[in-house]
């Protein structure tokens, strides 16, 4: 199976992470994550990138606040699928590091969660990996059976309650 990087621009959007490398490792995909700056660690951060495929990865998730240059600089690097994080901060909420990852110019492309939307930015990237890996698309279509079953059950609950 290939792997998942999950990239972030600094220590401090480890709480935010989180959810990503929890979810990943629920699914067994084996991951790898780094802390590297767009703007502090740039050769680094393309080294990584333009090596990640031979190196058996199989997407790249970047998480990055305020001037969220992450995922732009990772997707400029490889051509793999890049899924950037935008991480909420004290100063604009979050909108900032939102705009500066969807807006990215044409043949650069990065796939953006909502702001700390770190679970789905993992469920995005096991989905592209499934597309190789039948478990995998197994393993998804039981997760959303599940949760099917649990919206299900608790509309049962408040219609008995409020239904006449």
């Amino acid at each position: 199976m290939k792997k998942v990087a999950v990239i972030m621009g600094s220590d401090s959007d480890l709480p935010v992470v989180e959810k990503a490398i929890t979810t990943l490792k629920e699914y067994d995909v084996p991951i790898e994550v780094h802390v590297y700056s767009a703007h502090r660690t740039p050769e680094q951060a393309r080294e990584f990138a333009i090596n990640a495929r031979k190196n058996g990865f199989g997407a790249i998730i970047c998480a990055a606040g305020k001037a969220a240059h992450l995922a732009g600089a990772f997707a400029a690097n490889t051509t793999l699928p890049v899924i950037g994080i935008p991480v909420k901060s004290s100063t604009l909420d979050g909108l900032d590091a939102l705009l500066s990852t969807v807006q990215m110019p044409a043949g650069i492309p990065v796939a953006t969660v909502a702001i700390d939307g770190a679970a789905n930015a993992a469920l995005i990237a096991i989905e592209i990996l499934s597309v190789s890996d039948e478990s995998l698309a197994d393993r998804l279509q039981a997760a959303r059976n599940k949760a099917t079953e649990t919206v299900l059950a608790k509309d049962s609950a408040v219609a008995a309650k409020y239904n006449s």
